[in-house]
């Protein structure tokens, strides 16, 4: 069976995952325009397999659609439109691990194709990971493949993840606009947590608050056991929950508890509630670091070296 344009957009557009539309004003992107191919030149074996992936993956058989794909796969090994499908085949079936696989190969065969990256960086999502862990691993000299993350991970709301990609791309209009829309968000994203807290903090004892820490403090500095430690930060963050302090003092209980993931996380969070206190800053940084270090991960241990600011 010759599978007709015509029949793959109707399909490609009932059956993309839930993804990005870029709303920017200049060279807006859509779906039906990724999926302009021609496949003429494909035998039918492959164009049924292909069509048969697509439309089991529109019903949400994924398995069955990951199996068609893998056929057109071995039929055609070097078509990234295929590891484009495999990847959003499982990444809908929730196999992160091989989701990644394949959109790393798409992306690496065509690194300027929008929804290719927007696939990974979902994919990357998922695995709660970071673009920055995997940057060996796909073309990431390519200008147009950086821009196109900046937008996607703008838009996926990690705006932080957009603003350091969008710091390794040329200045142009368009990513100057970016910037500021990146900048705002961040300014309003932390405005935000401010209020809140400053709201918490006219509601609970300060005191209380200020004597738990310096305790908390006293117990980093001594010799207390990691349960001791984390059990008292547990309790303390219950009680408080938006105090950044506190999840960094969580962090180090965890891994001094040989917890490391756990102790990112919590150190993560802390940098989430953080507001202009580089000194806390500044130990957070240096505890992902030595974190992961101690995890074999050097590329993202000197990543957060590099974050520490001097004279603090």
């Amino acid at each position: 069976m010759k599978i007709t344009i015509p029949m793959l957009l109707l399909y490609l557009g009932a059956t993309f995952a839930p993804g990005i539309v870029l709303s920017q004003e200049e060279d807006p992107i859509t779906e039906e325009e990724s999926a302009e191919v021609s496949f003429e030149e494909y035998s039918d074996d492959f164009q049924e397999s292909f069509f048969e992936g697509l439309k089991q993956q529109g019903i949400q058989n994924y398995d069955k659609a990951i199996n068609a794909f893998l056929k057109c796969k071995n039929l055609e090994p070097e078509k990234e439109v295929v590891s484009f499908e495999l990847a959003k085949s499982y990444l809908l079936d929730k196999q992160y691990i091989n989701a990644q696989q394949y959109a790393q190969e798409a992306v690496a065969a065509d690194p300027e194709n929008y929804w290719y990256a927007n696939t990974l960086a979902e994919t990357l999502k998922a695995r709660n990971t970071s673009v920055s862990a995997i940057k060996t691993r796909i073309p990431w000299n390519n200008t147009e493949l950086k821009s196109n993350l900046a937008s996607i991970y703008f838009e996926l709301g990690n705006y932080e993840e957009a603003k350091a990609i969008l710091e390794e791309v040329e200045k142009t209009v368009k990513s100057m606009y970016l910037q500021s829309k990146i900048n705002d968000s961040i300014d309003k994203h932390r405005g935000n947590i401010k209020n809140v807290i400053l709201s918490e903090n006219k509601s609970e004892d300060a005191n209380d608050l200020i004597a738990l820490e310096e305790r908390i403090q006293d117990s980093l500095n001594g010799s207390d056991d990691a349960q001791s430690l984390l059990n008292l930060t547990e309790e303390a963050l219950e009680k408080y929950p938006l105090q950044p302090f506190l999840y960094y003092a969580h962090g180090i209980a965890l891994r001094r508890d040989n917890r490391n993931k756990d102790a990112i996380e919590a150190m993560e969070t802390s940098l989430d509630y953080l507001i202009d206190d580089p000194e806390l800053e500044n130990k957070i940084y240096k505890e992902l670091s030595e974190i992961h270090g101690a995890m074999g991960n050097t590329e993202k241990s000197n990543l957060y070296l590099n974050k520490i600011k001097p004279g603090f």
